[in-house]
């Protein structure tokens, strides 16, 4: 029997354990695209590639070439460019697309949440009532929250941004998820932090922070997810499991 090819478009610790059972899968051949925005990533089994695919048009030649036969967009609920991509390669290509996102955060009754759109109205809302700020949303977007200099910064992400952006008053946290309750609650009190800034990235690895946030009565300026195309989306990876059998076809 011909083996179907899936393609997961990927970063995400969702889109690894789903490799991880797909390679499993006698009849499927299991590729994984990461935009190589890490220096070590953790790789999940099958073939890897790396650094993009150079837009739509490489990734409709990638999909022909290399006879994939599914896509699934694993990526993270902020590749909002990734996701539009893989759907207009998909209908080009006329290969069946399910998006893989793990659920949003939801605000609890003692969150104190302020709920963004971008990155200026998270620096506007830092300007009233926030003294010193966790910025725990990566190392790519810190650039707008730099001029913001009677401020001071804790900037935690996997990697230290190079260059880093002039903050007048920062310090640097390599630290990679996930975060336990008790270990945040430490973080943020001996930093003596009183607002939060991230994005709603969902799933459990970094949801600690909030659950820490909520007990200790702390701000959280909370970036919504942008939009994304509409296509069949599911929650859970044996779900995507599901649907990769259904959609298995052993010919073009």
């Amino acid at each position: 029997m011909t083996k179907a090819t899936i393609l997961i478009l990927g970063g995400t610790q969702e889109a690894r354990e789903l490799a991880q059972v797909l390679a499993g899968q006698p009849a499927m051949n299991v590729i994984t695209s990461l935009a190589g925005r890490t220096a070590v990533p953790h790789l999940p089994p099958g073939r890897i590639v790396q650094g993009g695919f150079g837009g739509i048009d490489g990734l409709v030649d990638f999909i022909a070439d290399n006879h994939v036969t599914a896509l699934i967009d694993a990526t993270h609920p902020f590749a909002a460019r990734m996701g539009m991509q893989a759907g207009l390669a998909a209908d080009r290509a006329q290969v069946p697309l399910l998006r893989l996102e793990r659920p949003a955060w939801t605000r609890q009754p003692d969150d104190r949440w302020d709920e963004v759109d971008d990155w200026d109205q998270a620096v506007i809302a830092l300007k009233t009532n926030a003294q010193r700020i966790l910025l725990a949303i990566g190392r790519q977007e810190l650039a707008p929250f730099a001029g913001l200099d009677h401020l001071w910064f804790l900037i935690r992400s996997v990697e230290r941004p190079d260059p880093m952006p002039p903050f007048s008053q920062c310090e640097f946290l390599a630290a990679r998820g996930p975060f336990s309750v008790a270990d945040e609650t430490a973080l943020l009190r001996a930093h003596a932090i009183d607002t939060i800034v991230c994005k709603n990235s969902g799933g459990t690895a970094s949801a600690a922070k909030l659950v820490a946030a909520r007990e200790l009565g702390l701000r959280v300026v909370m970036l919504r997810r942008p939009a994304r195309p509409v296509t069949e989306t599911v929650t859970q990876i044996d779900q995507a499991v599901v649907w990769a059998i259904r959609v298995r076809s052993p010919a073009r």
